[in-house]
Formats: structure tokens, sequence, C-alpha cells
């Protein structure tokens, strides 16, 4: 097998690094919300503090998005880290859409189903393969 095609069968490396550092940090920063969360209930300032950090969120979030993708493409790498990285994103639009507008009943538990599937997705990045 010569160098060329050993390139083309091998899927890149750095797309899949930088997947393995953003979906830590997305966790965590899915984790620093619910932190944020009860900083907003119990301080003056936590209501800026919880909005900051869900900027913060849709950034990483659209990071997550463009590093699994880039596995895919043009990383040949598996497209299974797509689909959650993107439900994640548009979990995160639908999540500052119930915040503002004060429909806790929905945030909070979809907080929660957030903040597992974030974690879902570091175990499904971080996988041995």
């Amino acid at each position: 097998m010569t160098a060329q095609q050993t390139l083309a069968v091998r899927p890149a490396t750095w797309p899949m690094w930088a997947l393995k550092v953003v979906a830590p940090l997305h966790a965590v920063a899915l984790l620093f919300q619910a932190v944020t969360a009860g900083l907003l209930l119990s301080t003056p300032g936590g209501r800026a503090l919880h909005m900051a950090t869900a900027v913060a969120l849709l950034v990483i979030g659209i990071v997550h998005v463009v590093a699994a993708i880039l596995v895919r493409w043009p990383g040949g790498g598996k497209a299974k880290f797509i689909l959650p990285a993107v439900i994640l994103l548009v979990a995160t639009v639908v999540q500052a859409i119930l915040g503002v507008a004060g429909l806790k009943v929905l945030h909070v538990p979809l907080g929660v189903l957030m903040f597992h599937g974030g974690v879902e997705q570091l175990n499904r990045v971080m996988a041995r393969q």
C-alpha cells in the first residue's frame, strides 16, 4: 500500500481531537448552566450570569456541531456525532426561548434532558474505537 492510499483510507485525526475537546467543554457548560440557575434563584446578579452562560453555551453548541461535521467531512470518520450535536444546539435555542418567556415548567425539565444528552454525547465521543 502506498502512502497516498494510506492517507485516503485512514480518517483524519485532528477533527476527532477537536471533538474530544469540545464535547467535555459542552458537558461542563451544561452543568454550569444548572449552577447559574441556582444562583439566579439565590443572588441578585444571578439572572445576568445565567444569561451570559447561556450565550456561551450557544457558542459552544455551534462549535460542537462544526466539529462533529468535520469528523465526517473531510475527516472521513463516522457521522454518528452529528445528530446529537445538532439536537443539543436546537435544544439550546428552544431552552433560551422558554427561559425568556418565563416558562419554567418546560425550561427546567428540558435543561435536565440537555445535561443528560451532553453526557451521553461525551460518552459517545470518548469511547474507544
